[in-house]
């Protein structure tokens, strides 16, 4: 059993921001499954089988800071450990369009995964990494995260939105070594 969970931020508010990236991503693959979503352990929940393998579709239905809290729940119900995760989640440091997957690591400063290491007490988990670039000069990161996508910018996160979820495809069916050497870079 495998888990893929998008961070996000609840709420119509957030829908199109660039840091629900991965509610867009989950979202996406989800409905390539005909996953039908629920709401279980304060988050949506779906699971699909893929090659022979329950897989878990979840974005945790609490603000971005508390993230950790909905994923150790599920988790621990279906005692799943976590390297058999996959978050899926913005980043400052690649530029929009980019992907990138981690096999663990840090928080980046991403509160999201800074939440989740907390909760689950271990940084071993695999992550997919998806660019939003960085914020001009005259705006706060926080602002940054919380804007929508404009002009052209729609048609490249459109475009990333669809090479998430074959590379996500691409790690259930092969690994993450395989996703990585075709998708970072």
């Amino acid at each position: 059993m495998k888990v893929i969970a998008g961070l996000g931020n609840p709420g119509k508010k957030y829908a199109n921001t660039r840091h629900n990236i991965g509610f867009k991503i989950t979202a996406s693959l989800a409905r390539k499954h005909f996953v039908k979503s629920s709401y279980k352990f304060d988050g949506l929940y779906g699971d699909y089988f893929f090659g022979g393998e329950k897989i878990i579709i979840f974005q945790p239905m609490k603000y971005m800071n508390r993230s950790g809290q909905p994923i150790k729940r599920l988790l621990n119900y279906y005692e799943i450990t976590p390297e058999n995760m996959l978050v899926i989640h913005d980043d400052l440091d690649l530029d929009l369009g980019k992907i990138r997957f981690k096999k663990s690591g840090g928080s980046g400063g991403h509160n999201g995964i800074k939440s989740i290491i907390e909760r689950i007490g271990t940084n071993e988990f695999k992550r997919l990494k998806v660019g939003i670039g960085r914020p001009p000069e005259n705006l706060a990161v926080s602002d940054y995260v919380l804007s929508k996508f404009h002009g052209e910018e729609k048609d490249i996160a459109k475009n990333v939105i669809e090479k998430s979820v074959s590379a996500v495809e691409l790690m259930l069916k092969e690994d993450i070594h395989k996703a990585m050497n075709k998708f970072n870079g």
